[in-house]
């Protein structure tokens, strides 16, 4: 398994690190803001690779998100997007 937090707004991707704290502190220090990040986790080894939406970071009350679960589908779809492209990347 291997953690992500995608940046919505500028569609970027932090793979890897022990915490999703991790990845949100990189894309934090690259220019994104904190409401447009998202994170889960990522099987690429399972067929298909399995994406995951669930991470204590994806608590965000002021935009309607009161879980650790992306309750919205449509940001879930733009999340896998993101995540599917960037692995094609780093592959």
């Amino acid at each position: 398994m291997i953690k992500y937090v995608v940046d919505v707004e500028l569609e970027t991707l932090a793979l890897g690190g022990e915490m999703h704290a991790d990845g949100e502190a990189v894309l934090l220090q690259n220019g994104s803001e904190q409401e447009f990040l998202w994170g889960g986790n990522l099987h690429p080894w399972e067929h298909p690779p399995r994406i995951e939406h669930t991470s204590l970071i994806n608590i965000h009350p002021a935009s309607g998100n009161r879980s650790m679960m992306v309750e919205d589908p449509r940001m879930r779809e733009r999340i896998e997007k993101i995540v599917q492209h960037g692995i094609l990347l780093q592959w």
